[in-house]
């Protein structure tokens, strides 16, 4: 059954190549809010252990509901913090965390992480990329202090010595020696402690957030990619993390608009390369308006990839970010831990995309609520979006589990959106499937915990 897609302000994807006065990390205020979604039976006792980056640390209890969730916003640390956080219960907890910027004028979002890894990569960085630059952090998740190594894709490394556990240290690529208009991808390394990575991309008037990784994919799947529709342009960061070059092609197939086509790019090791942009901008898509998605379909040498996805409509100063999907991340049920139906003029939309090789219906339930979704029955590669503006109850602030049918395979991105303010006010989260890997029970790293008034 096809289902229409999100109405434009709601859309996910893309990088802005406009020409502006780059901004960078110290440019804006930031303010953070953590989700929080209880997925037991019963009420989850939490302790959020906020890590300033100077080895100060805060402990606060808080009690999430039984199949609910919990908004900690504003922090629980007097300002200004900069640091990290980790939050440990005792039922199973997903997280995501929202980043604002001077207020209401920016916003982003990423998701928390269960476990990290000794190796982390992030597809895409900038330095005064057309007014983009970007910074990030890395949290040690580790029970000892960790040597973090930086290597870019342009030759450069940075590091961060005897890191302790839980605490993060912040790298700024506009305070680095990349050359004006650098756009590249990293790989960040220790020896024995594991490491987790959250990415902000910050430009004149929109700010981008995306999870870094510690785990690719050979074939990364995107639920949503928008091109020419109504001002919004999309692009796709994929990097090599292999040993060799390798060829890859994604396949573009419409749901909503245009028509199917293709892009192949070849990627060399430790680096990336930016798909969709040109492809639609007369490339080999042409000019179509296209609402869809994508698929990786060949990679010619077989090598592990990461992908990004960000959109922006420069008019309307609206960007967001996801992480791409590996193929076979989909799972049966995937939860989406912040819902919102008309809370304070916010709401949210998701796109839930069936992955699998056959037909399933999907249905979802929401937190503290008789409104349900489905069955809707997706074909392999369809997409389901529903709207939650007006759906559920005005000021509902919740989340949601969407299941598939007969062991289907799905994954989701949910987008926040406030469409009266004039800032920034587009933010976008991955899904968690139930049972995925790298999803830990019952605690959540968070690299970026800033409250800076």
């Amino acid at each position: 059954m096809k289902r229409a897609y999100l109405t434009i302000l709601l859309i996910l994807a893309a990088i802005s190549l406009l020409a502006w006065p780059a901004l960078a990390q110290g440019g804006l205020s930031y303010n953070t809010g953590i989700q929080v979604q209880n997925l037991g039976d019963s009420n989850a006792n939490i302790n959020v252990y906020y890590y300033r980056q100077n080895g100060q640390s805060t402990v606060v209890g808080h009690v999430v509901p039984a199949n609910g969730s919990l908004t900690i916003f504003p922090l629980d640390v007097s300002a200004p913090f900069n640091g990290s956080a980790v939050i440990a219960g005792n039922q199973e907890i997903r997280t995501i965390v929202n980043v604002l910027g001077n207020g209401t004028d920016y916003g982003a979002s990423y998701n928390g992480f269960g476990s990290g890894s000794t190796i982390a990569y992030v597809p895409l960085l900038m330095k005064e990329n057309n007014g983009y630059s970007t910074w990030f952090n890395v949290q040690n998740v580790g029970g000892g202090p960790a040597n973090v190594t930086v290597r870019y894709s342009d030759g450069t490394e940075a590091y961060c010595n005897d890191l302790q556990p839980w605490t993060a240290c912040t790298f700024d690529q506009a305070a680095e020696s990349h050359a004006a208009g650098w756009v590249g991808s990293a790989t960040i390394q220790t020896i024995n402690q594991p490491i987790v990575v959250a990415v902000m991309e910050v430009g004149p008037s929109t700010l981008f957030g995306y999870s870094g990784f510690t785990s690719g994919s050979p074939y990364p799947v995107f639920p949503l990619i928008n091109a020419n529709n109504n001002g919004y342009v999309t692009g796709i960061q994929i990097m090599n993390r292999g040993t060799v070059a390798t060829d890859v092609t994604v396949e573009y197939t419409p749901s909503e608009t245009g028509y199917q086509c293709t892009e192949t790019q070849t990627i060399v090791p430790n680096s990336s390369a930016t798909f969709a942009l040109n492809a639609f901008a007369g490339g080999s898509c042409g000019t179509q308006t296209f609402v869809g998605s994508g698929v990786v379909t060949v990679n010619s040498a077989y090598q592990d990839l990461a992908a990004i996805v960000n959109q922006l409509n420069n008019g309307a100063n609206k960007g967001s970010a996801y992480a791409g999907f590996a193929a076979d991340s989909g799972t049966s049920s995937i939860v989406l831990p912040l819902i919102m139906d008309r809370n304070e003029g916010y709401f949210t939309g998701f796109n839930v995309l069936n992955v699998g090789a056959n037909y399933t219906d999907v249905s979802c339930t929401f937190s503290g609520s008789t409104y349900t979704v489905g069955p809707i029955t997706l074909a392999q590669r369809e997409a389901l979006t529903e709207i939650q503006n007006g759906q559920i109850a005005a000021g509902y602030v919740g989340s949601a589990v969407c299941t598939a049918s007969s062991n289907g395979q799905i994954v989701a991105v949910t987008n926040e959106l406030h469409v009266t303010l004039p800032g920034d006010t587009l933010l976008t989260y991955n899904s968690f499937g139930l049972g995925q890997q790298g999803v830990a029970s019952t605690t959540s790293a968070i690299p970026i915990v800033r409250r800076d008034n």
